[in-house]
């Protein structure tokens, strides 16, 4: 069960899966911040969720639907972080079972509730390493002018006290990616780990080929090919940054949320080998249209390199 994609629900094919016999697990899993109807995490909902308002049907289509409010709609909707929590608890544990000790996990996790998906990931038993900071460099902003509320309300006063003020957060260039460690073998050490599984330790020349600094804030702007396919699809070079950077070539890649597939792409053409679920069949399609794209021109260069050494 490698080097491909399946259609279903990750916490399902999972349990298909040996133990540690997985060497990197690399995931945008969903943030639970009701982005769109696969995100909603929570069972607290309202008519008025992923509708839009005449504001963001202007913006076009950068956040187009309608989230919760922070304090949210209800006193139920306080116990959203708790959902979160539980629902990262369905899968995580599956997760450990599948790694090899000291085997790596970088998961995109969205801001508001990453400290959940940390403790989570720590009553599994996994070790987190530390958090690094995707800096994506550029980023949309939807924190809205607090005196357009009060000019809409026809409160020209209220608007002109409050004319540099929003309602909101900073504009969200910086994104968590939380990497966890399975532990290594107890009497051990880490390096004793390393020769007898290649896991534990990280490359840093591999920082130095994406061009990145020796810590733990990369920044890496996404390319028009890193859009398109999925609402909240991630470059591909950070996808091979960090697979290159805990991962030898034939070692074995998981992604539980594959989305459009581009951690299978960039293990693909690091010789890793690949798995990915993905639930939604529409992205599953792309994913699966992505990789035979991808295969078919692998395939035809090393056809033309064969033919090169023969001549």
């Amino acid at each position: 069960m490698q080097d491909n994609i399946y259609f279903g629900d990750c916490r399902t094919l999972i349990k298909n899966i040996q133990n540690e016999t997985i060497d990197l697990i690399l995931s945008d899993i969903p943030y639970g911040i009701s982005f769109e109807n696969w995100d909603i995490l929570h069972d607290n909902t309202n008519s008025a969720l992923l509708g839009s308002s005449p504001a963001q049907e202007k913006i076009g289509n950068v956040f187009k639907s309608r989230g919760k409010p922070l304090n949210g709609w209800a006193e139920s909707d306080k116990k959203i972080p708790l959902e979160y929590y539980n629902w990262v608890l369905s899968w995580a544990p599956d997760w450990y079972r599948v790694l090899k000790p000291a085997a790596s996990v970088f998961v995109f996790a969205g801001r508001r509730l990453a400290h959940r998906c940390i403790a989570a990931f720590e009553d599994c038993g996994f070790i987190y390493k530390d958090m690094i900071g995707w800096n994506k460099m550029k980023a949309a902003h939807r924190a809205q002018h607090i005196s357009c509320v009060y000019q809409r309300r026809g409160d020209d006063i209220s608007a002109k006290k409050w004319e540099n003020w929003k309602l909101g957060n900073l504009r969200p260039v910086f994104e968590p990616i939380l990497w966890f460690m399975k532990p290594y073998k107890i009497g051990g050490t880490l390096a004793d780990n390393v020769l007898t599984y290649s896991l534990g330790a990280y490359n840093e020349k591999v920082l130095r080929k994406y061009n990145q600094e020796s810590n733990n804030l990369f920044n890496i702007v996404a390319q028009k090919t890193d859009t398109g396919l999925h609402p909240t699809q991630k470059p591909l070079s950070l996808m091979s940054l960090l697979i290159e950077l805990t991962t030898l070539e034939n070692q074995v890649v998981l992604d539980p949320f594959a989305g459009s597939g581009t951690t299978l792409i960039a293990a693909l053409n690091l010789n890793r080998h690949y798995l990915g679920f993905e639930n939604n069949e529409q992205y599953y399609n792309i994913a699966r249209k992505r990789l035979e794209t991808e295969l078919k021109s692998l395939n035809n260069s090393l056809f033309s390199c064969d033919n090169l050494s023969v001549i």
